[in-house]
């Protein structure tokens, strides 16, 4: 553990508050101090308030902000002397800290302050850090963990058994703190759960956090407990989409909403599921409590989802009773799965929140291993992680999140979509919530959007074999397929049909017609384990109604596709899946509308280009947003009853209506 201070940048900040937020982030880019808001930071000011009295105010870290990224408004301003008074009280309610917290700010528009606020104004230093640093967790999750802390730090840190966070937590720190605290001391470990240091300078206090970190570390590498053996990276059995999909339904069913599920192909995690002890090893709970939120307390080992939701069920009842106020059972479905096929597998309610369990047990993997090799990994008992997990202000951290999105923990796929429609489109569906796959022969899809919930696939859809591919990593990353959406197609130059050639005619068909079959085919099985039923947009065209002369390849492809949509509707409605057309005319900001074809067209018709654009009832230009957001909403409620419908989105045609 090396510091990463830099005297220029730190030379750069202008306040104390800067130097806050700049050492915040140096600890919050290192993944082994903090992950995924994890942490806190604080730093004491000196202030005038409105009337000119000179205050105490302690900046500490606000909910919902990451150390990686914090900025100055991202800490919360609460007066100091109160908090101090509070630490003294021999108790106080979670409902009185938080009115205590949020009347004590200085900034209407602040952040809730974290929770362990009174924890950071009874420490009698400037600046406080405080991380769930993997080294110093992985020493107090072993059965001689109290041992081996005090002989690591000795007395240049307050060891704080166990509690668990908010003002209780808060008490004990201040008056353990002022009993057994040298002049020496630099920092506070508390059992299971983190390492806090300290100093009046912010430099001092960071570079004591690296210090304290970097000892737990040489610890573990004294005792053969450091270095792990890299895995085998023995292939695992390969596994089919259609039972990774299996596995989403029955997961999401539990979960009582769609979940994402995300088969890592993680190396680490390959090697940890064909140990022989992953049974006992995985069993014990997260590296610090505050993971439980995102992981639950233990991940399912296999498939048996019912399983695993009955244990949760009885984990639940085990504890429950013994709780200070009554609570309601959570969703029982696991978000980390272990499997000797799969390998590890994350779950969330969507694709940002699997990511994050991802994060979280790749790290806990390798504090496992540690602890093993140090004695015997011991996590904290179910009851207190019980606690943790149905604390009501953890809690209320998700419930902040509101409704979710409306495609939240579903996933589309959309072809086309490096442009257009098919752009437009990934651009609706991830604003909706939804994972995004998006697929197209333009190698500028995989930069399409940078949203952990999107992927773009570079992909010939005329290549059956890359089509299988495509969907295979699709599965593997989100973990099935609720909605499909048809848009990509090519639309030849005019071409009357005493001039049509072959070559052009069966590459036409090959891409609007011939590549949608092979998809409809083969996304059908996944369609039907979507946990709200499978949905599908065709992307059609005014063509089908009306065609135009000129557009005899164009016009019968999408004629064919229109009637393919139909009978897959008869086919597939006992499925409980609705296919559905748009036939969009003259949407000029997509990929097939060249300059060439689009004033080759106009002058078919002796129109200008504007013209052209806006020849319609209404007089208006048909763009991709529109049919994109029309698409969107086609797969959501309000179209639930809705299957075989064509719908244009023309501006009016005279000759279609």
């Amino acid at each position: 553990m090396l510091s990463l201070w830099s005297e220029q940048e730190a030379g750069a900040c202008e306040n104390e508050l800067e130097l806050r937020v700049y050492s915040s982030r140096l600890l919050g880019r290192d993944s082994s101090l903090v992950l995924h808001g994890g942490g806190n930071t604080s730093v004491k000011i000196t202030e005038k308030n409105v009337v000119g009295e000179e205050e105490e105010i302690l900046y500490i870290k606000g909910s919902g902000w990451d150390l990686e990224t914090i900025e100055a408004e991202g800490f919360a301003p609460v007066r100091l002397q109160p908090m101090i008074q509070l630490a003294a009280l021999d108790t106080l309610t979670d409902p009185q800290m938080v009115n205590e917290l949020k009347t004590q700010l200085t900034r209407s528009d602040a952040p809730a302050p974290s929770v362990e606020t009174i924890l950071h104004a009874a420490l009698p230093f400037r600046y406080v850090d405080h991380t769930h640093a993997d080294a110093v967790v992985t020493v107090t999750n072993t059965a001689d963990g109290l041992r081996r802390i005090e002989e690591i730090y000795g007395d240049l840190v307050v060891v704080i058994p166990y509690v668990m966070p908010g003002f209780d937590l808060a008490r004990d720190v201040a008056r353990l703190f002022a009993e057994q605290a040298g002049p020496q001391a630099i920092g506070m470990v508390l059992m299971n759960h983190g390492v806090f240091s300290f100093a009046d300078s912010a430099k001092e206090s960071y570079e004591r956090m690296i210090q304290l970190v970097d000892m737990a570390e040489s610890y573990l590498a004294a005792h053969n407990a450091w270095e792990l053996e890299l895995p085998a990276g023995n292939e695992i059995n390969r596994v089919g989409r259609l039972e990774i999909a299996q596995l989403r339904q029955d997961v999401s069913e539990k979960a009582g909403r769609p979940m994402i599920l995300h088969v890592t192909d993680s190396v680490r995690g390959r090697d940890f599921v064909q140990r022989d002890d992953v049974g006992s090893i995985s069993q014990q709970g997260p590296i610090t409590p505050d993971h439980v939120i995102r992981t639950k307390a233990v991940p399912m080992l296999g498939r048996n989802v019912e399983s695993y939701a009955q244990a949760y069920k009885q984990y639940f009842a085990t504890h429950e009773p013994a709780a200070k106020e009554r609570k309601t059972i959570l969703d029982p479905a696991p978000r980390v799965i272990l499997d000797q096929d799969f390998g590890l597998c994350c779950l969330g309610k969507s694709a940002k929140d699997a990511a994050i369990v991802h994060d979280i047990y790749e790290h806990a993997i390798e504090c496992i291993l540690r602890g093993e090799k140090l004695g015997g990994w011991q996590a904290l008992p179910p009851e207190d992680l019980f606690d943790m997990e149905y604390w009501d202000l953890e809690q209320a951290k998700l419930a902040k999140a509101g409704t979710a999105p409306l495609f939240s923990g579903e996933v589309v796929l959309i072809t086309g979509a490096a442009s257009g429609i098919g752009k437009a489109c990934i651009a609706s569906f991830l604003q909706r919530g939804a994972a995004v796959v998006g697929l197209d022969i333009d190698e500028r899809i995989a930069a399409v959007s940078s949203e952990i919930g999107f992927l773009g696939i570079q992909c010939d859809l005329t290549e059956e074999g890359q089509v299988l591919d495509a969907l295979d990593q699709a599965v593997s990353r989100f973990g099935g397929l609720d909605m499909l959406v048809l848009n990509a197609g090519m639309f030849p130059a005019g071409t009357m049909i005493a001039e049509q050639s072959l070559e052009t005619w069966r590459k036409v068909m090959a891409v609007n017609l011939d590549a949608n079959l092979v998809l409809l085919r083969e996304c059908y099985p996944l369609l039907k384990h979507a946990p709200g039923k499978g949905r599908v947009v065709v992307i059609g065209s005014k063509n089908v109604p009306a065609p135009g002369p000129g557009a005899g390849a164009y016009s019968a492809s999408k004629a064919a596709l229109t009637q393919l949509m139909r009978v897959a509707a008869l086919e597939w409605g006992k499925d409980g899946i609705r296919i559905n057309a748009l036939h969009p005319n003259a949407v000029f900001d997509t990929g097939i509308w060249t300059d060439e074809v689009l004033e080759a067209r106009a002058k078919h018709y002796g129109l200008s280009v504007q013209q052209y654009k806006t020849n319609n009832l209404l007089g208006v230009e048909v763009l991709s947003r529109q049919v994109a957001e029309l698409a969107s909403e086609m797969c959501g409620s309000l179209f639930a009853s809705t299957t075989a419908a064509q719908l244009p989105v023309d501006g009016g045609n005279d000759r279609v209506v």
